[in-house]
């Protein structure tokens, strides 16, 4: 991802809300899902991860393993991820 790609997508990022709330029980499989499903809706996500800082960075690079997301941003508990949809139509 190039840094013109990232800087766009950072600003079109921040007006969404969190979609997805990551909670006491961690990185299940259905949050792994949920993701999934959010992913190929729009594109463009944050996800609000509720845990300690270094967990939070294990997480959000484990749900863009599992995902094939890109990390475009983390600040605090929050962190956006994109993935293109190739089938959708812009």
């Amino acid at each position: 991802m190039d840094s013109t790609l990232k800087k766009t997508l950072k600003a079109q990022a921040h007006a969404l809300k969190p979609v997805v709330l990551i909670g006491q029980l961690g990185l299940t499989s259905a949050v792994i899902a949920e993701i999934e499903l959010a992913l190929n809706s729009h594109e463009l996500i944050k996800v609000r991860i509720r845990a300690e800082r270094e967990e939070r960075k294990l997480i959000s690079h484990k749900i863009c393993a599992e995902t094939g997301a890109s990390l475009v941003q983390s600040i605090g508990q929050i962190c956006v991820l994109y993935r293109p949809n190739p089938g959708k139509k812009t």
